[in-house]
């Protein structure tokens, strides 16, 4: 930082509370009306292809033990039936 803008946290204090009041938005919706006024602007569209990665889990990666869509119509507990469960095995 030049030392003609002064200490560091000054200067950075100055651009946050622009930042809060919306100086620097006042600043840059002049500076694109002048240049539209002038004609150097194109108000094209612009589509950004960025990519962005999802975590495993919002992503709808296979998950463990038996998922309730998995599981047969007619089952109705929140476990999985074994043998021992079943009445007519006993």
């Amino acid at each position: 930082m030049p030392e003609r803008y002064g200490p560091w946290d000054r200067v950075y204090d100055l651009f946050r509370r622009w930042q809060r009041d919306g100086t620097w938005a006042r600043i840059l919706t002049q500076l694109q009306a002048e240049a539209d006024a002038e004609g150097l602007v194109t108000w094209d569209v612009n589509v950004d292809s960025t990519v962005c990665r999802a975590h495993q889990h919002a992503a709808g990666a296979v998950k463990r033990g038996i998922s309730r869509r998995n599981r047969p119509a007619g089952s109705s507990s929140s476990r999985p039936t074994t043998v021992s469960d079943d009445p007519a095995a006993g």
